[in-house]
């Protein structure tokens, strides 16, 4: 297993998502494709912590980022922080303009942390960075939001300003980390690096500086960097994005779809040039979900202030805003959740847990189901059902389809901020604690 292939199995656009070394590993952020489509067919539909739990392991640290698989191994990341006295954090919080909303930590070491996927034990903790005063965070937010991704014998671990290091995933050893580029994120690091061939390419989208970067992923040099070019808002808190970025293939070009404040950029993604750009036609920052791509059409939501879906017609060139985006909609956008787009239907959960099945080709409304709680993880679709996982441990499953159809609700003792991952007809769940295999017997 030592090349990359392409897989399109079930998809009906070509989306290049060359991490992918099986149909039975999960390498990158959502998956195989980059969408949050699994390729099982038989993951469970009930379970609860008495039922179809195969193991569960308790995770040291905090941290957002999603398992990635591949043969016996499960990758995560977390943070292990000191504990700030009443005093310290204080007079750290003094020197904050506008610390509403923000947590402050004492000094990091960021980990790789590797778990059996057999067994569930952590096998072990890979040091990967010590961060002495690390910025404050978005309380729902962690220092370990970006999911790592593995390619082959390697796998990357991003943490945003404070590093990105490569790991030979049979020998644990450190293969090169940088930590030389940099941005304020102010709410802490979310987005997630993809693979595409030779490059390891991340967003960095800080309130100082916006741009991407593609690293040599076998030495970590840098290759390419481009910064954004839209207009910004003259506020530096209304430039930053969170979002990571999907490679699709048009016109013959490997591009980068890649969200950002006030606009969405396609680049090339063998030099980072700008192919094309479109604005969301109003403020959009913070961005967060991942895009959609299917019949040559990607989906995104724009997150915060009033989160707006758009659609993007990726064959164009230039400031595209007038002739390409098929459509906006101020109805049923996720501000965190990332979207699924099934066979011309695009399914959505909004933070605030309501769900809904939308036409691509329109928005039209084809279906809306309000579930309990808040969300924050993307959703999951696999054999014709959707799973939708909230923040209170409660996942409910649904019929993928136009006819609305809910098929259980399921509770673990724990919510989920983290995105879940599959591995053949095993579910692997991340909570604020613990490590779930779920699977039927």
């Amino acid at each position: 297993m030592s090349l990359p292939v392409k897989i399109t199995a079930f998809l009906t656009a070509v989306v290049l998502s060359q991490t992918a070394f099986s149909a039975d590993e999960w390498p990158q952020f959502r998956g195989p494709d980059g969408q949050g489509h699994a390729v099982s067919a038989d993951l469970p539909i009930t379970w609860s912590e008495e039922k179809n739990v195969a193991w569960k392991t308790l995770l040291p640290g905090e941290g957002h980022s999603s398992p990635v698989i591949t043969d016996d191994q499960i990758w995560l990341t977390t943070a292990i922080a000191a504990v700030l006295s009443e005093e310290e954090e204080k007079a750290r919080l003094q020197k904050i303009k506008d610390p509403g909303g923000l947590k402050l930590a004492g000094a990091l070491t960021l980990q790789a942390v590797l778990a059996s996927r057999a067994s569930g034990r952590i096998e072990k903790q890979i040091p990967l960075f010590e961060v002495a005063e690390p910025e404050p965070k978005h309380s729902l937010n962690s220092y370990a939001s970006p999911t790592p991704v593995i390619a082959g014998d390697l796998v990357y671990f991003h943490f945003g300003t404070y590093g990105t290091a490569c790991v030979n995933r049979k020998t644990s050893e450190l293969i090169w980390k940088v930590s030389n580029v940099n941005v304020d994120h102010q709410n802490g690091p979310g987005s997630s690096p993809v693979v595409w061939e030779d490059l390891l390419i991340v967003h960095f989208d800080g309130i100082d500086e916006q741009f991407l970067a593609a690293f040599n992923r076998h030495t970590g040099d840098v290759q390419w960097k481009t910064k954004r070019s839209g207009e910004m808002n003259p506020k530096p808190e209304l430039q930053k994005a969170y979002c990571t970025p999907l490679v699709v293939e048009a016109n013959g070009r490997p591009l980068v779809i890649s969200p950002a404040a006030n606009w969405v950029y396609a680049y090339d993604a063998r030099d980072g040039k700008e192919i094309w750009k479109a604005s969301y036609g109003q403020l959009g920052f913070s961005t967060v979900p991942r895009p959609v791509y299917e019949n040559g059409v990607v989906y995104l939501s724009t997150s915060y202030m009033q989160p707006r879906l758009v659609a993007v017609d990726v064959s164009g060139e230039g400031d595209v805003t007038a002739s390409h985006v098929r459509w906006t909609s101020d109805r049923q956008a996720p501000r965190k959740p990332s979207m699924l787009i099934v066979k011309g239907h695009l399914y959505t959960v909004t933070d605030n847990g309501v769900a809904a099945c939308l036409k691509a080709e329109d928005h039209s409304e084809v279906w809306k189901l309000r579930l309990t709680g808040d969300f924050s993880a993307s959703p999951l679709y696999a054999a014709g059902r959707l799973y939708f996982f909230g923040q209170d441990g409660a996942t409910t499953v649904v019929e993928e389809g136009a006819e609305l159809k809910e098929l259980a609700k399921n509770t673990l003792a724990d919510g989920c901020m983290a995105s879940p991952a599959v591995a053949g007809d095993a579910l692997f769940v991340r909570t604020e604690t613990a490590l779930y295999r779920i699977e039927q017997p």
